[in-house]
């Protein structure tokens, strides 16, 4: 019964399929029909008197040409017939884009670890070369719009996840326009919408993790975004104010760098919240690894502390890549140099997380502003040269260059990881790649 349903379909007319599946068949059979005129023509002589075989030769190349030019416009007609209810909304060539969809699905396995708005620039820079793609965002969030609903619901904060999926999304589309809308009056002034259709699909579904795959589907997205756990964590730290002796501890991700200390220690509540299983096993699956950017304290280290993320890291084979921020944050990381968020990282979960760290050697002046304050190179002889290495390109973007040029990273996270694998030094092979070139330290 289906299947008569499904030829009942297909032959329904109207629909630009019959006709160039007909064609193409003509065109098949004309190719057929002068190959075998032709080569009875060659072998005239030996045959008997056949009237096939007075047809004049410019009939028979005729009808070869007509033939293959059908064999040619019939299977890109009915191909683009067939693929049109899935092209709407898509631009260029369908070529182009089934080459381009082609690349990117055989392209590394590549997971990246944070949130904010560092993370997403990653994400940009790398769907052009890979749909591979996993990030694993914080949900410690608890201001903005994600902290109104997660103290009005009970929902886990959506900001950051929301970010994400856009930034894995056609940054044209309609739909990731109006996912990353913010409502600007009324009872939703601050409200983005990506926000309260992630928390109302989570009420929907029962659940995080299918609105999430639910809300990746609508806006067809290259590759997925976990959360770091499905428990609903606060961060704690341990802040020194200026002047003072006792360290006084802060609870609350937005609180945090608005106290203005130096922070000393940051944990987890409660410090046991379990990884959520698909980050584990994304980790674990990964060819690359990349860790930043964003902000040390609010960003990255609440991913990295949660039980069995620092663990799946040192067991993970992939080649792991921590991203220095370009400028410094004030309340977490003033007066920083790329040691010092080394040194940060190391003092919470351990030596020997990531292989390789990534920052920026470029500090315009253009564009920067009076409050930018770029992090500054390791200085020579600094213990942790002996530990990492160090490398050191251009990743500025110009019209905004405290934050990371998308493309920039891309490229230089790419070619790093190309030079490992083929067992070409960093500098041989990113220089032909990074904008700026790359310096190994």
């Amino acid at each position: 019964m289906r299947l008569s349903n499904a030829l009942g379909k297909w032959l329904t007319i109207g629909i630009g399929v019959k006709r160039w599946v007909l064609l193409l068949l003509i065109g098949i059979l004309l190719i057929a029909v002068s190959l075998v005129v032709s080569v009875l023509k060659l072998m005239q002589p030996g045959l008997p008197d056949m009237p096939v075989l007075d047809t004049d030769w410019a009939v028979i190349i005729g009808a070869g040409v007509g033939g293959f030019a059908l064999a040619i416009i019939a299977p890109i007609r009915l191909s683009y017939n067939l693929l049109a209810p899935y092209r709407t909304h898509q631009q260029g060539p369908i070529i182009d884009r089934v080459y381009n969809h082609n690349k990117r699905v055989k392209g590394p396995k590549v997971v990246a670890i944070g949130g904010g708005t560092g993370l997403p620039s990653v994400l940009r820079g790398l769907k052009t070369f890979t749909s591979n793609i996993t990030a694993i965002v914080t949900v410690a969030d608890d201001g903005g719009s994600s902290g109104r609903l997660r103290r009005d619901l009970g929902v886990l904060p959506p900001g950051d996840l929301r970010n994400n999926i856009a930034a894995l999304a056609d940054d044209e589309s309609l739909m990731t326009r109006l996912f990353q809308y913010r409502f600007q009056q009324g009872d939703l002034n601050g409200h983005s919408f990506g926000n309260l259709f992630i928390t109302a699909l989570s009420g929907v579904t029962g659940s995080l993790e299918t609105a999430l795959v639910e809300t990746e589907r609508v806006l067809n997205i290259q590759g997925r975004v976990f959360p770091a756990t499905l428990q609903d964590v606060t961060l704690v730290a341990s802040v020194r104010m200026v002047g003072e002796r006792r360290a006084v501890t802060i609870r609350g991700e937005s609180k945090i760098s608005e106290a203005g200390g130096h922070i000393e220690q940051l944990t987890l509540s409660p410090q046991d919240a379990a990884a959520y299983s698909g980050s584990i096993q994304a980790i674990l699956n990964a060819d690359i690894v990349v860790i930043g950017p964003g902000s040390l304290y609010t960003s990255i280290l609440p991913n990295i502390l949660v039980k069995g993320i620092a663990e799946a890291l040192r067991a993970t084979n992939a080649y792991k890549v921590y991203v220095c921020n370009i400028a410094t944050q004030p309340g977490e990381t003033g007066g920083y140099t790329v040691a010092e968020h080394i040194l940060a990282l190391e003092q919470h979960i351990g030596r020997g997380v990531f292989q390789v760290i990534l920052a920026n050697n470029a500090y315009p002046l253009h564009n920067a502003g009076e409050n930018t304050v770029y992090v500054q190179p390791v200085p020579e002889h600094h213990e942790v040269l002996q530990r990492y290495e160090i490398c050191y390109t251009d990743l500025v973007d110009t019209a905004r260059p405290w934050r990371h040029d998308s493309r920039k990273l891309g490229l230089a996270i790419i070619g790093l990881s190309e030079a490992e694998r083929t067992g070409f030094a960093p500098v041989k092979f990113a220089l032909a790649n990074a904008p700026g070139g790359i310096v190994i330290k």
